[in-house]
């Protein structure tokens, strides 16, 4: 099967990355297929391109991780997008075909554009006081809805958002704004057309490798259904050009940080990949735990506490069991509890350090250049065969 996926460039890998991509990206090279793995410095700009300053530091560390975790050139193509033009190219030539409706709707641009913008909440609140008035309203229309729950949530949406861009356009009342640190230039520099167009850019990077495999998470499936509307959308107007993709979906533990959030870089929560030696110490002392057990000889709740959950991924089973009932039982403290976690982590990291360490920078680039040209081969066939179904030179 062809495997095709990439990750944005946006900063130092962490424990999240491992465990939600990296090692999936790791079986599906070990079973054989032909995987494509690409860094994604393009989407990296969606909504980090007023510091791109950045963009050639995060490439090269995710180029030499990528490599130190166990990926290789010799199973999988590895290669960076920007360096592969085909993908614009089929990026443009699929923008000329895909409604503009179907990139409004999809959920994963407006549920990422709300939270950047801080009106996640607010948005939400605003759906839930029109909805009520929407349904005594609706009926007074007298128009005939064929599928009235449809016609109700499409006329909530397009009514919400309506209210939100009124907000932004300073046409209710601006202390909102304020309380939410938010404003109308931080609106409409988030609102580009890149953003917007980013599923038609992850639809050409997947199908110009004719891929039939894309491992995500859930909160991508709906580009991935996108993708595939796209793909029907183009075999019929041109003929059957590509396998429709589909989702392969990841198992992905939900891992926490140390301050008991999802871990993420932009809580300044994770712990890297490549993390030294005493802040690893610093972090896993730092960890919640369950806030019931407040005393080294109170019955803890293995199952709520967020160390307990990296023992499942890192520590020996037998040790992990033993950890489970010492914890229900008041027997195992908290500290003792992370300082077996600490061993567990470094044992896992070490490794993974070492190689990352012996990965030179030139050499990471030397790699992922020659995949990006391996790449290209592939891309360009595909491109050829997009023109001549297009009827054009």
């Amino acid at each position: 099967m062809r495997i095709v996926s990439g990750m944005r460039p946006t900063g130092r890998l962490h424990l999240g990355h491992y465990f939600g991509v990296l090692r999936n990206f790791l079986k599906l090279q070990e079973e054989g297929n032909r995987c494509f793995y690409f860094v994604a410095d393009w989407h990296a700009l969606t909504t980090s391109y007023k510091n791109s300053e950045e963009l050639k530091k995060n490439t090269e560390h995710m180029m030499r991780m990528w490599l130190g975790v166990g990926l290789s050139p010799k199973k999988s193509t590895l290669f960076i997008q920007s360096l592969v033009k085909e993908h614009s190219e089929l990026s443009l030539l699929l923008s000329m075909i895909t409604p503009k409706s179907w990139l409004e709707w999809n959920p994963t641009y407006k549920d990422l554009k709300y939270n950047l913008l801080r009106i996640s909440e607010l948005s939400k609140e605003l759906k839930e006081r029109v909805g009520e008035s929407l349904k005594n309203f609706l009926p007074s229309l007298n128009l005939k809805v064929h599928k009235p729950q449809k016609f109700q949530e499409f006329m909530l949406e397009k009514f919400t958002s309506s209210l939100i861009d009124a907000l932004f356009e300073g046409l209710i009342e601006g202390e909102t704004l304020r309380e939410l640190n938010t404003s109308k230039k931080q609106y409409y520099e988030i609102d580009t057309f890149g953003f917007l167009g980013y599923p038609v850019l992850q639809t050409a990077d997947i199908i110009v490798y004719k891929g039939e495999g894309v491992p995500v998470g859930e909160d991508q499936l709906p580009h991935i259904e996108l993708s595939r509307e796209i793909v029907r959308r183009f075999n019929r107007l041109y003929g059957k050009t590509f396998p429709e993709p589909r989702a392969i979906l990841t198992e992905s533990p939900k891992l926490l940080g140390f301050d008991g959030r999802k871990m993420s870089k932009s809580y300044k929560n994770a712990i890297y990949l490549d993390e030294e030696e005493e802040s690893l110490r610093k972090k896993v002392m730092a960890f919640f735990t369950d806030p019931q057990k407040l005393r080294r000889g109170d019955p803890g709740r293995p199952n709520l506490c967020p160390v307990f959950s990296y023992h499942r991924l890192l520590t020996p089973k037998e040790k992990t069991l033993q950890i489970e009932e010492d914890c229900k039982k008041g027997i195992l403290g908290c500290v003792d509890c992370k300082k077996i976690f600490l061993n567990s982590l470094k044992n896992f990291l070490e490794p993974i350090k070492e190689r990352y360490e012996r990965v030179s920078p030139s050499y990471a680039w030397e790699v992922f250049k020659e995949g990006s040209l391996k790449a290209r081969e592939v891309a360009g066939k595909t491109l050829e065969e997009v023109r001549e179904k297009m009827n054009l030179p």
